[in-house]
């Protein structure tokens, strides 16, 4: 009896089943589909509703002002706009793939809303041809639109997140086309949009880059329905035949004539197996490509809502849904089905009534009974019924519990299904998706769509129930609870937002306290962003609400020196220089990396920094940092000395050195070293030769000698008081470099040299003058030093003889045979006198 109740709803169409099930009455009160353009998004979406302004209409005090209305699927209002925008009358309305209400006006102006009827976007225009000519029609698809002007031109949108118009080819047209449906770039070998024109006795197909003739003689066409996929196109003719063609116009599918040739209101697809045409407030007639068709009448004005599955059909009173019936659902309730499915549900009325046929039923399928089973879970989903979903999955179960083959899981996923369409199904959320829709839209974009028309609570669950991660919806809800409650105060309000905040782990914070500063509640994003446990969010977010010391502190304890810097830079620009220093000084990190940072790029800066914090030896360090990196300065005139920035600023940080007794050597130093400049200034500038500025002492002192200029010479090493010992070195070398000889041992005999004639002998051997250094070498007092001397001049019997005076002479000659080791003969020769002296004993 129940399979021949639920089959009795069903209409056949050829060889299969159709349904219209009722799915709500509408709670929208007095809204007449005939006298408002009406939009409905598709996957249960809401419902836009606008009073036509293009027909004569009996005004209510109430509604004398034109308002755009918005509906769930239920017709339960959702939100309500006066709707006064310029541009003349609107020409298109439609929803997008992400529930944004698109409407176009006359001038070309696109406006975009969102299930509240508030402006969720800027708006933008078509062009200045649309606006010139005037928009006359559009035809929208998933996220574009392609619209007509008057003056028979097209011009498209390919994506309404980034709404960049384009005008399509001309079509070359003088009147306005009978029909226009497009097919969606994704079923396009081009990947563009193309445009189905309706012109004459056949179709233009208008892409960007051309124009292209179709159906020659088919025509004339005065409606038009692409399928679903792309792959057919249903048509009208004038002649009142109904053609399905493949939307190349290779072939055509099926043809069936209409009892009138008048042109329907509406053509759509259901599924793609059939097609609904309408005539207003008369008749809908479902055409399969075979037997007869369908007719439902009907005394009020209806709209239809092509979803992927079927159809839904939106009228003053109702909602429907027109579909296919599953083949899960024919095999189990169709009149005398046989089928195991069929079987397995009537045992489980059997058992309900303890009757032993259940037994036999179940004996009957048990080679088939994992297919029953899958059959049942399957139709309990697609049904809308609580009471069958309920009878069905109960059968499914009581034939599992005979079938060990056959897992759980499937059952509980279908439950897991169930209870979440049930949950959005109910009028006061109003989205009545089937199953193939969900699986279609996904569970996350299902919440998606319910946090934006403030379903949290229900999103919540879902995302709970599923496993989702709930932390879009809490955020959602967070920021929805902010924009509502200005009547009540921080303290309290954070004490709601943390008690539901702490349900999702990981939850982004600085965002809600973002968007608490955005709603002018700064107090209250202070607090919030108090409980942020990611510095790296944390720390923007106090800046962009000038909490600038908060910020700091939260990053230095965090230890990232990139916040630390981000804070600095930000507070650097905004603030005074000494509040600026009083800020970073009393924070060790944050000032050692400012310290850090103006050393290479802000020197003025850090010496402002060092002086307000009493650092007079840093100052003294950085200007002599200055110092180094100027280049010297030209002579102002011949003859008198130019006292340069370097000097000056030498001159400066002794100076400060000298303030602190700690840097008494520091301060000693930088005088020397101004002295030192000046003196080498005066010298290049008597001398005119650029050579001696940043030379040190010693070889200003050489330079002087080599240069002959030895009163200059003799001044330095007074100036800096020189020790007369390096002054014979640096004498010694000096004079052999410019191979002096003469003057050498002339100043070899003023007196005996303090450290010796050691001097001398290097000078001659680094000139490579071996007959020169023979001469002081013999003057040399220790014997290892001659030894060693002989031997680096290749010298190696008086080497020889030199060593063997030594003390530690056995060592020195194993030292002066590797000195002369590349030297054969002389190391022979050294052999030759050591076997020599050893066998004399003299060591």
């Amino acid at each position: 009896m129940a399979a021949v109740s639920v089959a009795g709803e069903w209409q056949l169409l050829y060889n299969r089943f159709y349904r219209k099930l009722t799915i709500y009455s509408m709670q929208w009160g007095r809204i007449d589909l005939s006298r408002h353009r009406v939009a409905a998004a598709p996957f249960g979406g809401p419902v836009a509703a606008i009073r036509d302004d293009s027909k004569i209409v009996q005004l209510y005090a109430e509604s004398a002002r034109r308002k755009l209305l918005i509906f769930n699927a239920a017709g339960r209002p959702l939100a309500s706009a006066v709707w006064d925008r310029p541009g003349g009358r609107l020409v298109g309305m439609a929803w997008t793939d992400d529930q944004v209400l698109v409407c176009v006006v006359q001038d070309g102006t696109v406006y975009s809303y969102n299930v509240h009827a508030e402006l969720c976007a800027p708006q933008f225009s078509l062009g200045k041809e649309c606006f010139e000519q005037g928009v006359v029609e559009c035809v929208f698809w998933g996220n574009g639109m392609v619209c007509i002007t008057e003056g028979f031109q097209i011009f498209c949108v390919p994506d309404f997140k980034n709404p960049v118009p384009c005008k399509l080819a001309d079509p070359g047209i003088e009147e306005y086309p009978l029909c226009v449906a497009v097919i969606e770039p994704q079923y396009t070998m081009s990947g563009n949009v193309e445009v189905l024109l309706g012109v004459g006795d056949h179709v233009l197909m208008v892409e960007e880059d051309g124009v292209q003739q179709l159906g020659v003689g088919v025509g004339p066409f005065q409606k038009m329905a692409v399928s679903q996929n792309g792959k057919y196109l249903a048509t009208f003719t004038h002649d009142g035949r109904l053609l399905v063609i493949l939307t190349d116009f290779s072939r055509i599918i099926f043809e069936y004539p209409c009892e009138s040739s008048l042109p329907p209101e509406q053509i759509a697809w259901c599924g793609l197996d059939s097609v609904l045409l309408y005539w207003d407030e008369k008749e809908l007639l479902m055409v399969g490509p075979n037997g007869t068709p369908v007719s439902y009448m009907y005394d009020e004005p209806i709209r239809l809502i092509p979803e992927c599955d079927g159809v839904r059909i939106l009228s003053n009173s109702s909602m429907e849904f027109l579909q296919r019936v599953p083949d899960s659902t024919v095999s189990i309730f169709q009149v005398g089905s046989t089928l195991p499915a069929a079987l397995l549900y009537d045992a489980l009325e059997h058992f309900d009534r303890h009757s032993a046929k259940a037994d036999e039923n179940l004996r009957l399928i048990r080679s088939s009974l994992a297919e029953a089973v899958e059959a049942c879970i399957d139709a309990a989903g697609h049904e809308f019924d609580l009471s069958r979903q309920r009878t069905l999955l109960r059968a499914a179960s009581y034939g599992r519990a005979f079938c060990s083959q056959f897992t759980r899981d499937r059952f509980q996923e279908m439950c897991k299904i169930l209870r979440v369409l049930n949950a959005v199904r109910n009028h006061e959320i109003g989205i009545p998706l089937s199953i193939q829709q969900y699986k279609l839209l996904t569970a996350p974009v299902l919440t998606g769509r319910l946090i934006n028309a403030n379903h949290h609570l229900v999103a919540l669950r879902i995302s709970q129930y599923l496993s989702l991660n709930p932390e879009v919806v809490i955020m959602h809800w967070a920021c929805a609870k902010i924009t509502a409650s200005s009547a009540i105060q921080d303290s309290s309000l954070l004490e709601i937002l943390l008690d539901k905040i702490k349900l999702c782990k990981g939850i982004s914070y600085a965002a809600i306290a973002a968007h608490a500063d955005k709603s002018g509640r700064r107090k209250l994003a202070a607090m919030i962003v108090d409980h942020e446990p990611r510095s790296s969010k944390q720390v923007p977010l106090l800046l962009s609400i000038q909490e600038e010391d908060s910020a700091l502190v939260k990053a230095i304890d965090s230890g990232d020196t990139d916040l630390v810097y981000l804070v600095l830079f930000h507070i650097w620009q905004k603030k005074p220089a000494l509040d600026f220093f009083g800020t970073i000084n009393a924070r060790p990190l944050a000032r050692d990396l400012f310290i850090t940072y103006s050393r290479s790029y802000k020197h003025e800066f850090l010496k402002d920094f060092f002086l307000s914090t009493g650092r007079l030896p840093e100052v003294a360090i950085l200007l002599l940092k200055e110092s180094w990196k100027l280049e010297k300065n030209p002579m102002a005139s011949k003859g008198s000395p130019l006292h340069g920035p370097r000097i000056r600023l030498i001159e400066q940080a002794q100076k400060l050195f000298s303030e602190t007794k700690e840097h008494n050597f520091e301060a000693k130093a930088a005088e020397e070293h101004a002295k030192l400049l000046r003196l080498q200034h005066d010298l290049e500038v008597s001398t005119k030769q650029a050579i001696f500025v940043d030379s040190s002492i010693s070889d200003t002192i050489r330079t002087c000698i080599v240069l002959g200029n030895h009163r200059e010479a003799m001044r330095v090493r007074a100036e800096f008081k020189v020790s007369e010992k390096r002054w014979y070195w640096l004498k010694a070398f000096a004079l052999a470099t410019v191979r002096d000889w003469d003057a050498l041992e002339k100043f070899s005999k003023e007196k005996r040299p303090p450290g010796g004639y050691k001097p001398f002998v290097e000078a001659c051997i680094d000139a490579d003058e071996k007959a020169e250094a023979v001469k002081y070498i013999p003057k040399l007092t220790e014997p290892r030093e001659r030894s060693e001397a002989y031997a680096r001049i290749g010298m190696a019997k008086e080497a020889a003889e030199a060593a063997s005076q030594a003390k530690d002479s056995e060592e020195l000659f194993g030292r002066l045979k590797l000195t002369l080791a590349q030297n054969t003969s002389a190391s022979s020769i050294l052999d030759t006198l050591r076997d020599r002296l050893s066998f004399q004993g003299v060591y």
